[in-house]
């Protein structure tokens, strides 16, 4: 691990909730927590700091945003699936009924008679 890194978690680790997204509030919360003569040092742990929580913060909106889309497929899938059990029941309902050949028959020459009368 390089010491930018290594400087920069270890004030986090500390100090994490002083520490935003905009670098300038970061080198003056940088100036509280610590002392840092080196204005190049301060800026490349500042920089780090911003970059990192920026990071975190991007993370944590595509991990949210993966959840929402997760969730309303899910929704989707469960509604498509309740619609089909639907259609399937009543599908079957209407195939319960049936017409024996003998019945198909008589109907046939019940109404030839009608027409021929």
């Amino acid at each position: 691990m390089d010491r930018i890194r290594r400087l920069s978690m270890e004030i986090m680790d500390q100090h994490k909730s002083d520490f935003g997204i905009d670098f300038t509030d970061n080198k003056k919360a940088l100036d509280k927590v610590s002392i840092i003569r080196s204005k190049g040092l301060k800026n490349e742990i500042a920089g780090f700091i911003t970059k990192f929580i920026k990071h975190e913060i991007r993370e944590q909106k595509e991990k949210e945003e993966r959840e929402k889309q997760f969730d309303k497929q899910m929704s989707e899938n469960q509604t498509e699936a309740i619609e089909s059990d639907t259609t399937e029941s009543v599908t079957e309902d209407a195939a319960v009924v049936e017409v024996t050949p003998e019945e198909s028959t008589e109907t046939t020459s019940n109404e030839s008679q009608e027409s021929t009368n």
